[in-house]
C-alpha cells in the first residue's frame, strides 16, 4: 500500500503548489467562460489536474536512487514484454483459485497477477469519465479509446526511455498488456460515466447558465476585485522586470509603483472608454451612473481610494525600517507613530474585508466603495 500512498501523497503536494499558482489564470478564464465563477467547474478542473498528476507519479514513482540504473540489473535484462494478454496466462498460472468453485475466487484479491492488470484497468478509467464529461455525446467512444492509448503508451514511453534519458536503462518495462488495460479502462469509464455524471450538474446547465448571465449588465463582484488584483500584480510585475533588477531601494519602489498606479487607473480608462487592462481581460468596462463615460475627476477619486490602503501599507514599511537609538529623543515618537499606523493598517484592512465580504455576498447589488465614492458603476462591454 505505501507503494501507491508515496506517489499521491507526492501528487498532493505537487497539486497544492500548481492550486496556488493557477488560480487567478482560473479565475480569469471562468469569468470569461462563463460569465461567473462556477463552482461544479472548478471542482472538475482542479480534479482533474490532480488526477493526472497522480496517475504520472504512480506510474513513474519511486524513482531509483541513482541514474546508473544499468548497474542494478543483470547484463540480460529485457525491459520490454510485448506479447498480448500475458496477464491472463499470469493470473492463471499464479492463483490458486480452483475455477470450478467460485467461492474461492476471493482469492484472486490477494494474487500480485491480478492486482497489478486491475491497477492498470482502474489506472485510466477516470480519464474516460472526465473524457465523457467533456465530449459529452456517446458517440465520440473512439476519441477516448484514442486518447486512453495515446496517454498510456506516453507512460511506457516514459519508463522504456528511463524518463527520456535521466536513467542510463529503464527501471520499469514497457507492457503491452499495460496499453490494452489502460485503453480498455478508458473507454470502460467513458461507457459507465452517465452514472455517475448523472449526479452533477451537466455543462449545458452551466452553458445555459452563462447564457442567462450574459443577458445582464452586472459584473459579478468577484470578477470587479478580480480586475483590481490583475491590474496591481501587471505593476507588481513591472517593477520586477524593470528597475526592480536594477535597484533594492524601497523608496524607488514605491515612487514606481505610484506613478504606474495612476498611469494604469487613471490615464488608461481614461483614454480606454473606461476600460483598464483588468477589466478588458474579464470583458466589463467603467461607466458614469448617468450611463456616459467616466470623467477624469470620477477616475481620480477612485484612483485615489484603491491607492490609500497601499499607501498606508508602504509608509507603515518605511517607519518600520527607520532604526533609532534608544536614547534618541525622537525614538518615542517614533515608536508611537509606528504603533498609531499600524492600529490605524489593521483598523482599516480589517473593515476592507468586511466590505469585501459583503459586496461578495450581496452578488453585485451594491458597489465597492472605490466605484461608489467615484460614482462609477462596471458594466458588462
Amino acid at each position: 500500500m505505501s507503494v501507491y500512498l508515496l506517489p499521491i501523497n507526492i501528487a498532493v503536494i505537487i497539486f497544492c503548489l500548481l492550486s496556488f499558482f493557477l488560480f487567478i489564470p482560473w479565475l480569469i478564464y471562468s469569468y470569461r467562460k462563463y460569465g461567473y465563477l462556477s463552482l461544479w467547474a472548478s471542482i472538475v478542473a482542479y480534479s482533474f489536474i490532480f488526477y493526472m498528476l497522480s496517475a504520472l507519479f504512480l506510474v513513474l514513482l519511486p524513482l531509483p536512487e541513482t541514474r546508473n540504473t544499468c548497474a542494478m540489473q543483470p547484463p540480460d535484462t529485457v525491459h520490454y514484454t510485448l506479447v498480448p494478454f500475458s496477464f491472463v496466462r499470469d493470473i492463471i498460472t499464479s492463483s490458486s483459485v480452483v475455477w470450478s468453485q467460485p467461492s474461492t475466487y476471493v482469492r484472486l484479491l490477494t494474487q500480485s497477477a491480478f492486482l497489478q492488470a486491475a491497477f492498470n484497468f482502474i489506472l485510466l478509467l477516470p480519464l474516460g469519465v472526465y473524457l465523457r464529461y467533456f465530449f459529452q455525446q456517446r458517440r465520440y467512444w473512439k476519441r477516448a479509446l484514442g486518447l486512453g492509448f495515446a496517454l498510456s503508451l506516453f507512460f511506457e514511453t516514459t519508463q522504456i526511455t528511463g524518463i527520456y534519458g535521466i536513467y542510463n536503462c529503464p527501471y520499469r518495462i514497457f507492457d503491452v498488456d499495460d496499453l490494452i488495460l489502460n485503453s480498455t479502462g478508458a473507454l470502460f469509464g467513458f461507457i459507465i460515466a452517465p452514472v455517475i455524471l448523472a449526479l452533477f450538474p451537466s455543462r449545458d446547465k452551466l452553458i445555459a447558465k452563462a447564457n442567462k448571465l450574459k443577458e445582464s449588465s452586472l459584473v459579478p463582484p468577484l470578477s470587479q476585485l478580480l480586475a483590481v488584483i490583475i491590474d496591481y500584480f501587471l505593476i507588481k510585475i513591472s517593477w520586477s522586470l524593470t528597475f526592480g533588477l536594477f535597484t533594492s531601494s524601497e523608496f524607488a519602489e514605491i515612487v514606481y509603483k505610484t506613478i504606474c498606479f495612476f498611469i494604469l487607473f487613471l490615464v488608461v480608462p481614461l483614454i480606454w472608454d473606461g476600460k483598464t487592462i483588468g477589466t478588458n481581460i474579464l470583458r466589463f468596462k467603467l461607466i458614469h451612473v448617468d450611463g456616459g463615460a467616466p470623467p477624469w475627476q470620477s477616475l481620480l477619486k477612485r484612483s485615489i481610494a484603491l491607492y490609500l490602503p497601499l499607501a498606508t501599507s508602504w509608509i507603515l514599511n518605511i517607519f518600520d525600517s527607520i532604526e533609532l537609538d534608544m536614547n534618541s529623543i525622537l525614538y518615542p515618537y517614533h515608536v508611537w507613530t509606528t504603533m498609531a499606523i499600524f492600529g490605524f493598517l489593521v483598523i482599516m484592512w480589517a473593515v476592507l474585508f468586511i466590505h469585501t465580504a459583503v459586496i461578495l455576498i450581496k452578488r453585485g447589488k451594491r458597489n465597492f466603495y472605490f466605484d461608489y465614492v467615484a460614482d462609477l458603476v462596471p458594466r458588462k462591454k
